[in-house]
């Protein structure tokens, strides 16, 4: 299907204009639109990419850079962010909450390490609020802006926990969470109307441990859910770009995305 892409700007709450990317179909009808969640990275190729294909399966994807803010925009740059969260990564998990080792990591760390640590690891929940609020904007554009008609998410790593915890405040069709965490509030499952599909990492510890909470509470609540945990592969598997990617995993991954959207969106099955 022949697509079309631009860069535009969403006004949200606080009348900053957050930095967008859409990829479409190249045509004028209506389709089922699908708002893209970025990684802790910001929109890079890898998200980018992920607009395009799912343009060409016949959706409409939008995907907010959500660090557009003045203070935000050159400070959280790709390269920025891994100089300031690789020393933490290093780290053994039973060390990573150490008050002691933390401050030793930012002791040698640089200034704007510094400031990048505090928003993503001390400041996160404040940060992730402010997030869903660009989130909340930008979902209001793209299904009443964008001449789409049934309503996807999709969104990894701290998009996919973005994605879950979005989706118990507003209506979506089909949500798709790639190893996100799970909503702040786990009762707040009850709220979702849509379809869910988790798709998760096998050696994921930090994110697998929330799963047997997850799955007691879809029950509790009678969720639309289903879920596939890929043996051996590490967080962030289905980025191409990434260390970790893992392409026959990425490949069944995407065929498991374009089916849940099939079902609950309409667009096109198959494809790779």
């Amino acid at each position: 299907m022949k697509t079309k892409e631009m860069e535009l700007l969403v006004k949200t709450h606080d009348g900053t204009d957050i930095k967008t990317f859409i990829a479409r179909p190249d045509d004028d009808r209506p389709h089922p639109g699908v708002l893209v969640i970025m990684e802790i990275w910001g929109v890079t190729d890898f998200i980018r990419t992920v607009c395009r294909r799912l343009a060409e399966h016949g959706y409409v994807a939008l995907a907010p850079h959500l660090y557009s803010r003045k203070e935000q925009f050159d400070l959280f740059t790709e390269e920025n962010i891994m100089d300031a969260m690789r020393p933490f990564w290093a780290l053994p998990p039973e060390k990573r909450g150490d008050q002691e080792t933390v401050r030793e990591v930012l002791s040698r760390a640089s200034e704007n390490s510094r400031k990048i640590v505090n928003e993503v690891m001390f400041n996160r929940q404040k940060l992730e609020e402010n997030m869903i609020k660009d989130l909340e904007y930008a979902y209001s554009y793209l299904f009443k802006e964008c001449n789409t008609t049934r309503k996807g998410v999709v969104g990894f790593c701290l998009g996919g926990g973005l994605a879950f915890q979005l989706s118990t405040q507003v209506e979506f069709d089909a949500s798709v969470i790639f190893y996100g965490a799970n909503p702040r509030k786990i009762d707040d499952l009850e709220r979702i109307r849509g379809a869910v599909m988790g798709l998760y990492a096998g050696e994921d510890g930090s994110i697998n441990a929330g799963l047997p909470d997850l799955l007691k509470n879809v029950v509790k609540h009678k969720v639309n859910f289903e879920m596939k945990i890929y043996p051996g592969t590490f967080h962030a598997f289905f980025n191409h770009t990434g260390m970790s990617y893992n392409e026959p995993a990425s490949r069944d991954a995407w065929k498991m995305l374009y089916r849940f959207y099939a079902e609950n969106l309409g667009g096109l099955n198959g494809g790779n």
